[in-house]
């Protein structure tokens, strides 16, 4: 496995980021921490360096397991957690990214860590009702505090993530560097907004659910039923359903991935996995798993390239527009009355 900068930072971070939703038996499903201990030790014996979790992940399970597996070799992994969701039901101050639910929120995360710092921390989700000037005034504390190295934010309109960053630029705050957003070929929709303005700032995307919550695993094949690949486990899997049970533009989705993969002999997973890294190099998909194989099998899409010609085909197998205003300003820079004969004649970045 490669490794990237993570952002506008010097940290460095492997192509594939592992999610550890799954580390623990929660409702009988998961994986139990000698599973857990496996797919961890397998996920780092391929050069994979960023662990992903959250505080409210299996009720705190996952950041548990986590804590006892990182024992004596902390420092090598770069460790990420997340915090707005709730810990206390009955407490109305227990979720949201306001300074007192950050403050608890992180000191319970160190706790179950065991650790005394967090490499990289999350805004879980945007809270609209706490002003994003205080969200970030707070992580910033804690950055100079000691106890977070570098801030991400998850799950938020373009335009907040912006602001952020730009307060951020004015204020001398620490910036967020990381986004982590969905993006599958069924799920585009950072391709309009999000996606470019992780970009423009230089930001690291994050990008959960590749297989589309199992959906393009290989597990749906195009004569139905559900056998196949079973890679790519998460919460909101869709396994039990057959190829006939999918909507149209699913089974489109599923069928081409599966072409392709019998084209390049690789699996569905890999080629699902590679296509979400095949337009930006900003982009580390995070997936899940809960055996030794699912992860072998995800992290083998580092060494599948995707030509060209199958990425179109990718891409065009499920309906897509950026919609406006991007469609219209693409459309208005091809319009020689709106800017002129020369326009094209310029060879943009």
């Amino acid at each position: 496995m490669r490794y990237r900068l993570l952002g506008q930072s010097g940290l460095r971070v492997s192509e594939l980021f592992l999610g550890t939703m799954g580390f623990g038996t929660q409702g009988g499903v998961g994986a139990p921490l000698p599973v857990a201990r496996d797919v961890l030790d397998a996920y780092l014996d391929a050069g994979g360096n960023v662990v992903d979790t959250a505080v409210n992940y299996g009720g705190g399970e996952s950041e548990r397991i986590l804590g006892e597996l990182l024992v004596g070799r902390r420092d090598r992994v770069v460790l990420a957690t997340k915090y707005t969701a709730s810990r206390d039901s009955t407490d109305p101050n227990g979720y949201g990214n306001h300074r007192k639910n950050l403050r608890l929120s992180l000191e319970t995360s160190l706790r179950r860590l065991r650790t005394d710092h967090i490499d990289l921390y999350w805004v879980h989700v945007w809270d609209r009702h706490t002003p994003i000037e205080e969200t970030m005034r707070a992580l910033d504390d804690a950055v100079q505090a000691g106890k977070i190295l570098y801030l991400g934010i998850s799950d938020a309109p373009a335009w907040v993530v912006s602001r952020a960053n730009t307060l951020a630029q004015w204020r001398g705050w620490a910036p967020f560097v990381g986004l982590q957003v969905p993006y599958n070929l069924l799920e585009r929709d950072i391709e309009r907004e999000l996606l470019p303005m992780a970009e423009a700032f230089g930001m690291t995307v994050a990008s959960w659910s590749p297989l589309a919550h199992g959906l393009l695993s290989g597990r749906h094949t195009r004569a139905g039923g559900s056998a196949g690949n079973r890679a790519g486990g998460s919460a909101g899997d869709r396994a039990g359903e057959g190829f006939e049970a999918l909507s149209g533009r699913e089974q489109a989705a599923t069928t081409a991935v599966q072409e392709i993969a019998d084209e390049l002999g690789v699996t569905p997973a890999q080629v699902a996995i590679a296509w979400t890294r095949a337009g930006s190099r900003a982009v580390h998909p995070i997936f899940g798993a809960t055996t030794v194989a699912q992860l072998k099998e995800n992290v083998g899409a580092v060494d599948v390239a995707l030509p060209a010609e199958a990425v179109r085909r990718l891409s065009a197998a499920v309906e897509f527009t950026a919609g406006f205003p991007a469609d219209f300003i693409a459309s208005c820079e091809e319009t020689e009355w709106l800017v002129g004969p020369n326009a094209t004649r310029l060879d943009g970045r």
